[in-house]
């Protein structure tokens, strides 16, 4: 019996990246695994992609020093930066690239005295308004940038996308030409393309592009799937049966009596909860994987079971494999029922689900 485990696919994770290298061929291609690799094993996927990837990028510091101390030689790129000087002194000294996003970072590069120059990549706010230089702020401080002795002599230019799942939304188009805008005149590298701007948006395809929720077979958009997209789902999240009862008609289960029996059914206990990361607020009908068909989640999910409306002829029993979320049934179709994102869904598995790498 494999209780509460994550499968994942390694075999997949070369796919897609190859199916996202083929839209942008002239692309390179930094693979995004913050997050734990978006709940996948961030050393797993960094030793899988390693020979195949033009290298990563993580969202802190510590995150690539645990990459460099494993062997990872490739590029990794900070993607929030450093925060102080010591920071600084840790990605000159281990080879690790650092974005800018503000004045502060620049002033500590143009006081700190450093083994070797940093390769920098310089954050343009073009539109998400979270992190990064504005217009006026760049064309102000590049003059600085480019004096600085601790930057390498070509930077990177670096922006992000506010809307590129929302096809229609008109600030795309206005963060293209504004990033193109700020990037003219000046002979350096660029990257804007996240994974929906590899997959939507070729007018975004710069010298670097940065897959991340595509990477793991995930649609970053809500109304379709990676499948959609020749993706493939690269983590089957599944646990067992550990229970299947005879319930009757007119009682409920689960706490607060939530979800009452229509007629005489047959009800399955799975062991996976909010302990393992599994939504407490995925709703009743919720669905799941049980014996080459979907059943739906019934009552509350508890913090070491939830329970599945199985029907009154089932035959399932104690032991059978039940999918969560897989190539069975895709996590985005989970993350609409539930209301929110296949993002959160695979990065909030928790250490008691066990991962597992299939070749």
């Amino acid at each position: 019996m494999n209780i509460a485990n994550a499968a994942v696919s390694l075999s997949a994770l070369q796919h897609n990246l190859a199916a996202l290298r083929a839209l942008a061929p002239a692309s390179k291609v930094l693979v995004v695994i913050k997050a734990n690799a978006y709940g996948h094993g961030m050393l797993q996927v960094a030793k899988c992609l390693q020979q195949y990837a033009d290298g990563f990028a993580v969202a802190r510091t510590n995150e690539a020093l645990t990459l460099r101390q494993a062997g990872i030689n490739s590029k990794l790129l900070v993607l929030e930066g450093f925060f102080d000087e010591a920071e600084a002194l840790i990605l000159a000294s281990n080879d690790i690239s650092t974005v800018i996003h503000s004045e502060q970072q620049l002033i500590q590069l143009e006081t700190l005295r450093l083994p070797n120059p940093l390769d920098t990549w310089i954050k343009l706010d073009t539109g998400m308004h979270r992190l990064g230089l504005l217009p006026e702020q760049f064309t102000a401080l590049m003059p600085r940038i480019e004096a600085c002795h601790n930057i390498q002599t070509k930077p990177t230019f670096i922006s992000h996308f506010a809307c590129a799942d929302e096809i229609e939304h008109p600030l795309n188009r206005k963060q293209i030409a504004e990033f193109n805008d700020l990037c003219e005149g000046y002979d350096v590298e660029a990257s804007l393309a996240n994974s929906a701007g590899i997959l939507l948006w070729p007018d975004s395809h710069k010298d670097w592009n940065r897959p991340g929720i595509s990477i793991y077979g995930i649609s970053p958009q809500i109304d379709n799937t990676g499948k959609d997209l020749n993706l493939l789902p690269v983590m089957t999240l599944q646990s067992n049966l550990i229970a299947v009862r005879e319930h009757p008609k007119g009682e409920t289960v689960g706490y607060g009596a939530t979800w009452q029996a229509e007629q005489d059914t047959r009800l399955g206990v799975v062991a996976m909860g909010y302990g393992d990361g599994y939504p407490r607020s995925a709703p009743s009908g919720t669905p799941v994987w049980v014996n080459g068909r979907l059943v739906p989640i019934v009552g509350r999910v508890s913090m070491d079971m939830l329970c599945v409306d199985l029907g009154a002829k089932a035959t399932d029993s104690v032991g059978d494999r039940v999918v969560l979320w897989g190539a069975e049934l895709p996590v985005e179709t989970v993350a609409k029922a539930v209301g929110t994102i296949a993002y959160e869904l695979v990065t909030k598995l928790t250490s008691r689900v066990r991962l597992s790498y299939i070749k």
